[in-house]
């Protein structure tokens, strides 16, 4: 008897999505070479000083050997902290990432100069860029760098991964502007870099945070004709979860409600409507993000 296909894709799963990870590796490698390092854009973190030396020295491969030194470290940090699948997948993405850098051919999109494209640059490389460490991110690894501790500071503080990316780069952006003064005795050149910087910035972690919504919470509020299946419904592809049972009246017909209401976040919430809508078809719903929630509400670790 011929294996089911359910099982079938269980099993090619995992190697698929380490395809997935090595994919968003090349993406996030090309989004460096062919926009962001012509626009000569500080990156975040331990990228950020790896980035800003590399251009004050004028020699690209001095980026690559820094940026191997420190993303090793901090993927054994991955290993320790976060997990064992979440570090391998960070590792496929970083190869990638070297790979792709070292070997994807030389091209020239748009002239870098500030009078001309460097604007479309820097903001077509941050959107590529945030799509490449949401991609690594829902496949459970990442582009490495920040990633790492967003990971890890993400599921301690259930904050959203793009806000570390910001954080992150208030110092590699200071160490870069320093680098762009001593190099240039210039502070034109060095306000010029700081506004470009900030626009990469901003767009790559507003296009993280957009498509990568594991640590965005929402309030889902449903009310039928049996709240104890609306209930059930909700456990149903989210057992973690629980809800209230809220004893409301209808405005307009003064009869007796009873509302069901959860917390889930914007990854689990698709899986949950559905469920919803197949159990009670003619149940009523709507939602609306919040913000701040206890330490103790439980989201499932990257990884």
């Amino acid at each position: 008897m011929p294996p089911a296909p359910h099982r079938i894709t269980t099993r090619l799963r995992p190697f698929l999505e380490c395809l997935g990870v090595t994919g968003a590796g090349l993406l996030y490698a090309a989004a460096l070479k062919y926009f962001v390092f012509p626009a000569k854009v500080i990156l975040t973190g331990f990228e950020g000083l790896a980035a800003a030396t590399a251009y004050f020295f004028d020699q690209p491969h001095l980026f690559l050997a820094i940026y191997i030194a420190s993303q090793a470290v901090l993927i054994l940090f991955a290993f320790a902290k976060i997990s064992r699948t979440f570090a391998i997948r960070t590792l496929l993405t970083v190869g990638a990432v070297v790979a792709g850098l070292a070997l994807l051919p030389s091209l020239e999109f748009a002239s870098p100069e500030p009078q001309n494209e460097r604007i479309l640059l820097v903001l077509f490389g941050g959107i590529l860029a945030g799509l490449a460490k949401a991609l690594s991110l829902r496949l459970r690894g990442s582009t490495g760098d920040e990633d790492i501790l967003a990971a890890w500071f993400a599921m301690k503080y259930l904050k959203p991964v793009g806000n570390v990316a910001i954080a992150a780069a208030t110092v590699s952006t200071l160490y870069g502007l320093t680098l762009s003064y001593l190099k240039s005795g210039n502070i034109e050149p060095v306000i010029n870099t700081l506004m470009y910087t900030a626009i990469y910035i901003f767009t790559s972690a507003e296009t993280l945070n957009n498509f990568f919504r594991k640590f965005k919470l929402v309030v889902l509020t449903a009310f039928g004709n049996d709240p104890k299946a609306l209930g059930e419904a909700i456990r149903e592809v989210a057992p973690h979860r629980t809800y209230t049972i809220q004893d409301a009246v209808g405005g307009y017909t003064s009869e007796p409600i009873r509302l069901v209401r959860t917390i889930i976040t914007h990854e689990e919430l698709p899986e949950v409507l559905d469920s919803i809508r197949r159990t009670i078809p003619d149940a009523f719903w709507f939602h609306h993000d919040i913000e701040g929630i206890s330490n103790r509400y439980e989201i499932k670790p990257i990884g």
